[in-house]
């Protein structure tokens, strides 16, 4: 398999852990943490019991993805409530994931740190982008006061 498909099926990978968990956690009401637990092993084990699958960068790297999507996924349906948010917070972390460059070897936490930062740009992105309007006003009315105290002067 070529580069680029290995890039898409981790992709698809991150989208997938991403959305499935969440499905799992608040649709089956299993619950957050056993939710990503039982699917990440569930992958684990695949790739595990099967190792020749596939090319051996995609044996090795879709079950991390997996792990670190399911944990975007086990945020809270009152904190994000849509999967196409979902969807792009996968595909976040696996572009991220894809292209760490070792940044992140030897620290601890370095999947939950880029789950957290791919949801996070997620969540501030869709925030500034459902809110146009309001930051249109905001704008508007600095501008206005600068420009009013300049006639006032």
């Amino acid at each position: 398999m070529d580069h680029r498909m290995n890039i898409i099926i981790l992709i698809v990978t991150g989208i997938i852990g991403a959305t499935l968990t969440h499905f799992v956690s608040e649709q089956l009401k299993w619950g957050a943490v056993k939710a990503s637990a039982i699917l990440s092993l569930i992958v684990g084990l695949f790739f595990y019991c099967f190792p020749e699958l596939l090319n051996s960068y995609l044996d090795e790297h879709i079950p991390i993805v997996f792990v670190g999507t399911s944990f975007i996924g086990m945020v809270s349906s009152k904190t994000l409530k849509s999967y196409p948010l979902l969807a792009i917070s996968g595909t976040i972390f696996a572009a991220i994931y894809i292209n760490k460059n070792h940044v992140f070897d030897g620290y601890g936490g370095a999947l939950g740190a880029l789950a957290f930062i791919a949801l996070l740009v997620t969540m501030g992105f869709a925030e500034a982008v459902s809110r146009p309007n309001k930051i249109t006003l905001k704008v508007s009315a600095i501008l206005q006061k600068i420009f009013s105290n300049k006639d006032t002067s």
